[in-house]
């Protein structure tokens, strides 16, 4: 039965070395998408600490099949030295991603403060003659999230750009999508976007930093499966280096 156990413990160890290389590229790609999208919502987040969980969570990523490669190696030449520093390893970066999720949950909870404490004044200097990048942002926003003003369309009246125009209009950007004639008009106010922009920017932000704690929760639980099963290959080659190897069939001598 022990036998067997070992058996099942390597050959489990060998296919999660294999995931960890999976969760690598998953996890990079976790970490830049989620820099991509700050980029694009950056200006109405002015910490630039909330990007700190998508750094590590990238820097693990590369970790993870470096990980992998240790963990093949010593599992199949049944290294005691390569399963010790396999499960050392393995330790420090499920600290890492624990300290991710910390750090998500952190941020997750400022974003509403730190969107409200911004959003007022990157609308404050929204110009539609020349748009600068926090003009474009703006335009990006109201049109991706489908959205106009702060709260609703009205917050427009209150900008410096509404005051100059004098035209009694909000930028083309809160037209709803499916209307070619919209001009922006507050004339025709079923034309334009009603909800506010600053509610879904932080809704958005908030879903961001949750694939970031999911995608290391998720990991985190399938390092702790491998650090078992190390763990109990450990113990037994401890106790007894002649059982079976996995990939010879060999006996005991």
């Amino acid at each position: 039965m022990g036998q067997c156990g070992i058996t099942s413990s390597k050959t489990v160890l060998v296919f999660l070395n294999l995931i960890f290389w999976a969760a690598a590229g998953i996890l990079c790609y976790v970490g830049a998408y989620v820099f991509i999208t700050y980029d694009d919502y950056d200006h109405f987040f002015e910490d630039v600490y909330t990007l700190i969980p998508a750094v590590i969570i990238i820097a693990v990523g590369t970790l993870l099949f470096i990980i992998g490669l240790i963990g093949c190696c010593a599992t199949i030449r049944e290294s005691r030295c390569g399963l010790a520093t396999f499960v050392i390893i393995l330790l420090l970066v499920f600290i890492t991603e624990v300290v991710v999720v910390v750090l998500g949950y952190i941020y997750r909870a400022k974003v509403e403060d730190e969107v409200d404490h911004s959003i007022r004044k990157v609308y404050n200097g929204y110009n539609g003659t020349n748009p600068d990048a926090a003009s474009r942002a703006i335009d990006y926003v109201q049109r991706q999230l489908r959205c106009c003003g702060i709260h609703n369309y009205s917050d427009w009246e209150n900008t410096v750009w509404f005051k100059q125009t004098r035209n009694n209009s909000v930028p083309l950007s809160c037209c709803k999508a499916a209307l070619s004639n919209c001009t922006g008009s507050l004339t025709h106010p079923m034309d334009l976007y009603s909800e506010g922009c600053e509610a879904l920017v932080v809704k958005k932000l908030q879903e961001i930093m949750m694939y970031v704690i999911w995608a290391a929760l998720a990991f985190a639980a399938i390092q702790l499966l491998g650090m078992l099963c190390a763990c109990i290959v450990l113990c037994r080659r401890s106790r007894d280096p002649a059982y079976e190897l996995l990939i010879t069939g060999g006996t005991y001598a």
